[in-house]
């Protein structure tokens, strides 16, 4: 018979099965699953994490009372900011900071409260343990990471999910952010129009993100009749602790090239600081270009052309996007305009 047309008794029976056969893979009791499942403190990490892959290997059905919960009384989004193991790149970055703040506004407007949660970029998957556990309706993510595969793992199981980020290829997930590609080639353009011809790209592309953004930077090129130079670009994360070496570094040996495409406004701010302890200028010297147009671009020394993704519209994007899933509806991705804020590190051309 389909679950659907199970009566409360037989689904109930086949849910204390599952459980069953979770305890028994998991070497512990059936009353431990339970309270893993429900993300008990009582349960060792080790446990609770065992006991969650185990149940999504068996595609373990969510208890009804957490699901009425959700639907009827639960008023919490989980809102998960992924960290890289080796960068630790703090939620106090400018860039997190301000798209939280911005999705914490558009769920208050709407009566909803905000669950900010953290997991291991390399377990994406590991978002879901809120929803699983019937403490939030469903989940933002902050970022897509390296693990594209892990995001329409969590989709095809149903979980209410948008992610920040850029639409990729076979993409079964619902995306909204910013324009990447066009950000990274209005950026390489504007480097050019100012007569720059060795522009460098600072950014990890393994991130999907960047990797859009240096697509547009790589068009940009192509119309000018230039190609990418691989030894002008550089790998950088986006957490200064780690990145500040590797621009340092970059600086101090490379002196062939004349701007920089940088893909976040601290990675921008790091080269400018790394290009005058080598002896150059900005932007007489080297002109450059950042990303995000967080606050702090206007402030610095020179002030940071940049450009500015839609982070105060994105709140409400997400949370619209998140409650029209609940709503049963299909929500498509969406690619949100960006465009060019021109300052003192590249100003724009004279006349």
């Amino acid at each position: 018979m389909p679950k659907s047309n199970a009566s409360p008794d037989s689904a109930s029976e086949q849910r204390r099965l599952q459980m069953a056969d979770i305890a028994r893979l998991a070497g512990v009791s059936v009353s431990t699953v339970s309270r893993a499942l429900n993300g008990s403190e009582l349960v060792n990490a080790e446990t609770r994490q065992r006991v969650a892959e185990l149940a999504r290997s068996l595609n373990y059905s969510i208890n009804l009372g957490a699901r009425n919960l959700r639907r009827q009384e639960n008023k919490t989004v989980a809102v998960v900011v992924p960290y890289d193991a080796k960068s630790r790149q703090h939620i106090s970055d400018p860039f997190f900071l301000s798209i939280v703040g911005s999705i914490a506004d558009a769920l208050t407007d709407r009566g909803y409260d905000m669950l900010l949660s953290r997991v291991d970029a390399e377990r994406l998957d590991l978002a879901s343990q809120w929803f699983d556990s019937g403490k939030a309706l469903g989940v933002i993510l902050i970022g897509q990471w390296r693990h594209h595969d892990q995001l329409n793992e969590m989709t095809l199981r149903k979980l209410p999910l948008v992610v920040w980020g850029g639409e990729m290829p076979q993409q079964l997930y619902c995306s909204v952010g910013g324009d990447n590609v066009l950000g990274g080639a209005l950026a390489t353009r504007h480097l050019l129009a100012l007569g720059r011809r060795r522009i460098a790209f600072v950014g990890d592309a393994q991130l999907p993100e960047v990797w859009l953004r240096r697509q547009g930077y790589a068009q940009a090129l192509a119309e000018a009749g230039l190609a990418p130079d691989p030894a002008l670009e550089l790998a950088a994360p986006f957490e200064p602790g780690v990145a500040t070496a590797i621009v340092q570094d970059f600086c101090a040996t490379r002196r062939d090239f004349d701007a920089v495409v940088c893909c976040s406004d601290v990675l921008a701010l790091l080269t400018i600081q790394a290009l005058r302890a080598s002896g150059r200028s900005v932007p007489h010297d080297v002109a450059i270009v950042g990303y995000d147009d967080m606050p702090l671009a206007a402030y610095c020394d020179p002030p940071l052309s940049t450009v500015h993704q839609p982070v105060a519209e994105a709140g409400a994007e997400l949370v619209e996007a998140l409650l029209g899933q609940l709503r049963g509806e299909r929500v498509g991705s969406r690619t949100m305009p960006v465009y060019l804020k021109l300052r003192q590190s590249a100003p724009a051309p004279a006349s």
